[in-house]
C-alpha cells in the first residue's frame, strides 16, 4: 500500500479552528454499507439500538506545551508521555543544543528538569525536579495546550481552548491531543443515550505527540506508530463481553477507543484487562475483533487515521464519504464535525 493511496483533495476552508456550539450540533454522517445519512449529532440515539455500549476514551489532555532556557539558547518542549522510572518522553525543538546532563528552566513557573537521555529519534526524557500535585501545579502555570498544527492560534492557545479542548469524560491527565470525537458529547446526549437503553463504559488511552506527526514514508506499511499508554479495567472488559454475548454492538467513540480495544482483545474475540504501552497501526486488510461501530471526526489526507478508517469502512466508501462531506460543507478534524461508521463485512 503506498501512501498515495490515501491521499484526496481537501479544502483549506474545510478544516474546523473552533468548535460549533453546543457541542452536540455538529454535524454527523451515518456511513453505512448503502447509503450515506446526514444527521446532527443530538441524532445519536436514535441511530443506535438498546443493548449498544457506546467506549469512550477518558483521557484528559494536560498542557503539554513548554518553553525553556539552557543557559541563554530557548528551547521547545513538548511533553509526550511518562516513562516507567519517572523520566518523561519529549520532543524539543533546537534539540541538537542538548546534552546528557543538562539542566533546563521553564518560563511561568519555578519549574526546572534535566536532561536524562538524548535519543537518535530526536526525542529526550526529562527527569523534572517534582512529581505528583506539585508538578501538576507547576506544568499548569508553566505549559499551554499543544493545539494541532492546523488549527489556527498565532497568539497561542485560548482560554476558550482550555475547554473547548477537554472532553465531558476527561478524568486521569496523561494526554497531549484530544480524543476529539469526544468533544461531541453533552450532558444532555448523555442523557438521551441513557434513556434510549444505550450502555456506557471508558477506556484509557493518553494520547502522544506521535498523532501530529506525519507518514513520511511512501510504503505505508514501513511506518512505525508511537507508543501510547492504555489501560482496560478488567470490569470493563466483561461489561463489553457480556454486552457482545446478549447481541449488544460496541461502539467506540474515536479511533483511540478504538486502537486500545483492539489492542486488548484476544484472537477468539474476547476483550482482556489491559495496562501498558500500544503501537496498534491499523491498515485495510486488518481483522477488526470488538468494535462494530466507530463514531469519529473527519481526519486529514495521507494520515494513520485517515488509513484507519478506510479499514474499518472500506477504502471506496470512504472516499465516497468525505467526497460527499465536502461538498455538504462537513467540517475536518479535532474542532470538526463527525461520522458514524459502521464496519464493513
Amino acid at each position: 500500500m503506498r501512501l498515495s493511496d490515501f491521499d484526496f483533495d481537501l479544502p483549506p476552508g474545510s478544516i474546523a479552528h473552533h468548535p460549533v456550539k453546543p457541542r452536540d450540533a455538529a454535524k454527523l454522517l451515518h456511513v453505512t454499507a448503502s447509503a450515506l445519512g446526514d444527521h446532527s449529532v443530538r441524532d445519536l440515539p436514535g441511530l443506535l439500538q438498546p443493548g449498544d455500549i457506546l467506549v469512550a476514551n477518558d483521557t484528559r489532555v494536560i498542557p503539554a506545551q513548554l518553553s525553556a532556557k539552557r543557559g541563554e539558547a530557548r528551547i521547545g518542549i513538548t511533553l509526550d508521555r511518562p516513562l516507567a522510572d519517572g523520566t518523561w518522553q519529549a520532543l524539543a525543538r533546537n534539540a541538537k543544543r542538548l546534552h546528557d546532563g543538562d539542566r533546563l528552566d521553564f518560563d511561568g513557573a519555578d519549574l526546572t528538569a534535566t536532561v536524562a537521555d538524548r535519543r537518535a529519534d530526536g526525542s529526550i526524557a526529562l527527569r523534572f525536579d517534582r512529581e505528583g500535585d506539585a508538578f501538576a501545579h507547576a506544568l499548569a502555570q508553566a505549559g499551554a495546550l499543544a493545539l494541532p498544527p492546523y488549527i489556527e492560534r498565532p497568539d497561542g492557545p485560548t482560554p476558550e481552548d482550555t475547554s473547548d479542548y477537554q472532553t465531558v469524560f476527561a478524568q486521569p491527565d496523561g494526554a497531549v491531543a484530544a480524543p476529539t470525537a469526544g468533544l461531541h458529547f453533552t450532558p444532555a446526549l448523555l442523557a438521551a443515550l441513557d434513556a434510549r437503553g444505550v450502555k456506557r463504559a471508558t477506556v484509557t488511552l493518553h494520547v502522544g505527540v506521535g498523532t501530529f506527526l506525519p507518514v513520511r514514508v511512501d510504503d505505508v506499511t514501513e511506518h512505525r506508530m508511537h507508543a501510547e499508554r492504555g489501560i482496560v479495567t478488567a470490569e470493563t472488559a466483561d461489561l463489553i463481553n457480556r454486552t457482545r454475548a446478549g447481541g449488544g454492538r460496541v461502539v467506540a467513540i474515536g479511533t483511540t477507543s478504538l486502537r486500545l480495544l483492539e489492542s486488548a482483545a484476544s484472537a477468539d474475540g474476547t476483550l482482556g484487562a489491559f495496562a501498558g504501552d500500544t503501537s496498534i497501526f491499523i491498515l485495510p486488510g486488518y481483522q477488526f475483533r470488538i468494535v462494530d461501530r466507530l463514531m469519529t471526526n473527519f481526519h486529514l489526507p495521507r494520515s494513520t487515521l485517515f488509513m484507519l478508517v478506510s479499514a474499518f469502512a472500506g477504502r471506496e466508501r470512504m472516499g465516497s464519504a468525505y467526497d460527499h462531506a465536502i461538498r455538504q460543507g462537513y467540517r475536518f478534524f479535532s474542532y470538526g464535525d463527525a461520522s458514524l461508521l459502521e464496519r464493513a463485512a
